[in-house]
């Protein structure tokens, strides 16, 4: 998680950032912008937010910074954020030129980049800091969110936790960490980068928001990028063939519909109508969504003499498979580290660029096409 990045570039610039950091004020009805508005988004991370909502067109200031917290708090800094015990969310200050970009349009994609029904983690990162809201300062846009919020509960089964409140404080964060992933382009990030291309092409004329994944390079990160994105335990597993703890992991319990791409590049790898409950707790499928996707190679470690499976593209450790599952499946029994994996919900597939693997998660469709590649 990121903040392990942070300890001593902190320290360095801790005493400076005091000095700079200020508040936005009482939050007047009107404006501070002439012929523009303002709104705050919490979505985890600020440094993704806040890159998200650059690439928009009609965007025209962003500032990263801590919001609607403990009133008794001035001027928060990130170590007290971070003990989960302020009340402050990483927040995104944008201001925007409604003429070109409405509020509508960035609820919408700001919609794009989170899990709406996850309570206070995004990503990798947990705690209350990390919580999802909209915070306004107008009056006028509270009837917009609300509508946004009732057309986003039909998509999902689970309930939404995304907070709507009227703007309280915000304080802006250190001049680290604004424009962060502008200043560090391979630093840490919890939204699949394929969207911020799509948040360039939102509102342009002539353009689709859809970056289909026919036209993304699936390619494996340097290990400096790899060490900056993942958390340790999926660098541990992906990189130095760990295992991560049974029942103890993200997906081994996960019932939805959805697709499972490899962490390190984003590269499809299995899809939930091939997922089954094996009782070993870890995520188990019948096989891979095709067997061009995986390597198998003999795995003699442990005195043990196992298969061991790894993504072709990433070289990234999955898992191994064993011939210990379900007769009418297959026999087989792909058994995976949810650490390896990046789950894309079914109704967030089409959004992050995976709309052409949408037809996978029909079984008749997929017994039809006897699971052959799906060409790039």
């Amino acid at each position: 998680m990121k903040n392990l990045i942070l300890t001593i570039a902190l320290v360095i610039s801790g005493g400076l950032a005091t000095a700079q950091k200020t508040m936005s004020g009482q939050f007047p009805e009107t404006t501070r912008m002439s012929n523009g508005k303002e709104i705050y988004f919490a979505g985890g991370c600020f440094w993704g937010t806040e890159h998200f909502m650059k690439q928009i067109n009609g965007v025209v200031h962003t500032e990263v910074g801590y919001a609607n917290g403990n009133v008794n708090l001035k001027n928060p800094t990130y170590e007290q954020v971070c003990n989960d015990n302020t009340g402050f969310a990483e927040t995104v200050k944008v201001e925007y030129n409604a003429r070109q970009a409405d509020l509508n349009l960035l609820i919408d994609l700001f919609f794009k980049t989170i899990d709406p029904t996850s309570l206070n983690r995004q990503g990798n990162d947990r705690g209350t800091q990390y919580r999802t809201g909209i915070y306004y300062t107008e009056k006028a846009d509270l009837p917009v969110i609300k509508q946004a919020i009732k057309t986003l509960v039909k998509k999902y089964a689970k309930p939404i936790v995304v907070e709507v409140e009227p703007l309280r404080n915000f304080y802006q964060a250190e001049e680290y960490h604004q424009n962060y992933l502008g200043k560090h382009p391979n630093g840490y990030c919890h939204i699949n980068p394929d969207l911020f291309e799509m948040a360039k092409k939102a509102n342009m004329k002539g353009e689709k928001a859809e970056i289909p994944v026919s036209q993304t390079k699936f390619q494996k990160p340097d290990d400096a990028t790899l060490r900056s994105r993942l958390t340790a335990e999926q660098y541990a597993v992906t990189q130095k063939s760990a295992t991560e703890r049974a029942f103890k992991n993200e997906y081994w319990n996960e019932k939805r519909e959805g697709l499972y791409v490899d962490i390190t590049t984003g590269e499809p790898l299995f899809i939930s109508t091939d997922k089954f409950e094996s009782g070993c707790g870890w995520p188990s499928f019948s096989k891979p969504i095709t067997e061009s996707l995986i390597m198998k190679k003999t795995d003699d470690s442990y005195g043990m003499k196992r298969v061991e499976v790894r993504s072709k593209t990433g070289n990234a450790h999955l898992g191994h498979v064993f011939n210990d599952g379900p007769a009418d499946k297959g026999g087989l029994r792909y058994c995976i580290n949810s650490a390896s994996l990046r789950f894309i919900p079914k109704e967030k597939m089409e959004a992050e660029g995976y709309a052409k693997y949408i037809s996978l998660l029909d079984k008749e469709i997929t017994e039809k096409m006897n699971y052959q590649p799906i060409s790039k």
